[in-house]
């Protein structure tokens, strides 16, 4: 066995060992005696932490002398930088301050010099310290701190560490956090399923409140304009134009499920009870991207080379579910065909549905049963794979009950969502052939990823904050954020630290 290193006076630990008998007297002692667990808690964190700390900054100055003592017997040692230049002198007592876990520590250290050259510190490398004063576990800490606001983040932090993170600090390591999510993407590598497992698509667009130099230049001309008008108050139906739309898309593994339009929808008069409801399929491994800053073709692009990685060869079968933008129909289809996969286009049936509904109130009033009957038959026609038919139905019974203009546009509108799509409304083909025909999880990803934080009451983003939080969320919501973390750690160390050889060559994943 490898004998200890026994050369470091013993007493370098001493005021570790003073903390230490000194929290065990106060728990030894009588007032320690009365004192309920909450008491214990709260006092053994404090303690704890000063502890802590106070054991990582001697164990930093045991490091300092041991360098120092390693370059008195080794004597002149040739040092490089990342420049490829030598340093010919050494100095000590070299010290800076570092933000951890447990508090703020001193690291002193030795530099390497040369005539107008920038020191060297090999200390720094070894433990590889940090660009600015804030250690990586407090980073992990603030990149984490996504689930909630910002207040919220610093206070956790402050009751955890101490006074040792500020908020408009804790904002920027936010956004300096995120920037490895691209590069970690890129070489992440799926497990792959049979080619009976559907590969499911689904893209959706939300959109964000933002401060107005982060709107898109369309939407700034037009937010000045409506402000130019100087009025008081929007008309009906007009916009605020100020939020800029995040594009939002997920790829998910389903086992297909058939079923019949009435295991989607209740017949007329109700279900009959001599047959089970058979369940839709259920989504598996999903992953999801979003960006505010990046256009909705990059995020289509990135959505299909994770379905492509997952289904290399094109055997599976690919489903795609949207809500019937015509925008992102086409870039869906560009994508496709530019990877030369077949892709089968459904439209969500919610938002089918949502039009019957309108549709229906022109004839009948909401809530009562006639109206509930109406949306029910014609939704089981369009399941049955004839929404043609369902709104040459609707159109007739119009012309026939005489509708005027403002109840008929209903009608005209859900007749229009129709036939403009009824290459995308086969369900028919798709309760058959147990694939998904709804929207659910894109659904709740946009509110989870987006209405839950960035969408809150009062809330106004800038661009590099809000696309930081975005893509945090999904990448702690796809359960990939400790593979990350070690990425971005390296990253890090590599962009901090680059080898004397490294020069002229770019980082790659």
């Amino acid at each position: 066995m490898e004998p200890y290193d026994t050369s470091v006076s013993p007493d370098l630990f001493a005021r570790s060992v003073s903390a230490f008998e000194s929290l065990l007297r106060t728990l030894q002692g009588k007032p320690a005696q009365s004192w309920t667990h909450a008491e214990l808690e709260e006092h053994l964190e404090e303690a704890g932490r000063q502890l802590l700390r106070q054991l990582l900054q001697d164990h930093l100055d045991l490091r300092a002398r041991r360098e120092e003592e390693a370059a008195q017997r080794e004597g002149r040692t040739r040092v490089i930088g990342s420049d490829g230049r030598l340093r010919p002198w050494r100095e000590t007592g070299h010290a800076r301050w570092l933000a951890c876990m447990f508090g703020l520590v001193r690291v002193e250290r030795m530099a390497y010099r040369g005539p107008l050259m920038a020191n060297v510190h090999p200390a720094d490398a070894t433990l590889s310290l940090p660009a600015g004063r804030h250690s990586m576990g407090l980073r992990r800490l603030a990149a984490e701190a996504v689930r909630g606001s910002f207040d919220q983040a610093q206070t956790a932090i402050e009751r955890r560490c101490g006074r040792v993170l500020g908020k408009r600090r804790l904002e920027q390591l936010v956004a300096a956090a995120s920037g490895d999510i691209d590069s970690f993407y890129q070489q992440y590598i799926p497990l792959p399923c049979s080619r009976d497992v559907l590969l499911i698509i689904e893209v959706d667009g939300k959109g964000v409140v933002m401060r107005p130099e982060a709107l898109r230049p369309a939407t700034q001309r037009a937010r000045l304009a409506a402000e130019a008008g100087h009025r008081s108050r929007l008309t009906p139906g007009e916009k605020p134009n100020r939020k800029r739309m995040a594009t939002v898309a997920c790829v998910f593994d389903a086992v297909p499920a058939p079923r019949r339009p009435h295991d989607v929808i209740h017949p007329p008069g109700g279900r009959s009870t001599r047959r089970r409801i058979r369940r839709g399929p259920a989504a598996a491994r999903k992953w999801c991207t979003a960006s505010l800053l990046h256009p909705p073709e990059k995020v289509i692009a990135d959505v299909f080379a994770q379905a492509e990685a997952r289904d290399p060869g094109h055997h599976r079968c690919w489903v795609v579910l949207v809500d019937g933008a015509r925008h992102q129909l086409d870039l869906i289809r560009r994508e496709a065909a530019r990877r030369g996969c077949t892709i089968n286009v459904l439209l969500d049936f919610v938002h089918v549905t949502e039009y019957v509904w309108t549709a229906a109130h022109a004839f009948h009033k909401p809530g009562t049963t006639e109206a509930d009957a109406w949306v029910v038959g014609h939704l089981t026609t369009i399941l049955a794979g004839q929404a043609d038919r369902a709104a040459q139905e609707m159109t007739t019974q119009a012309d026939q009950a005489g509708l005027r203009a403002s109840r008929r546009e209903a009608v005209d509108a859900c007749r229009r969502y129709l036939t403009g799509h009824l290459d995308q409304l086969r369900y028919d083909i798709a309760l058959a052939a147990g694939w998904p025909i709804a929207t659910g999880a894109i659904e709740g990803a946009c509110r989870h990823l987006i209405g839950d934080r960035l969408d809150i009451t009062g809330a106004r983003w800038g661009l590099a904050g809000a696309e930081a939080v975005l893509r945090l969320r999904t990448l702690i919501d796809n359960g990939d954020f400790d593979s990350y973390w070690r990425h971005h750690t390296t990253r890090e160390h590599q962009r901090l630290y680059p080898a004397p050889d490294q020069q002229g060559f770019a980082l790659t994943a």
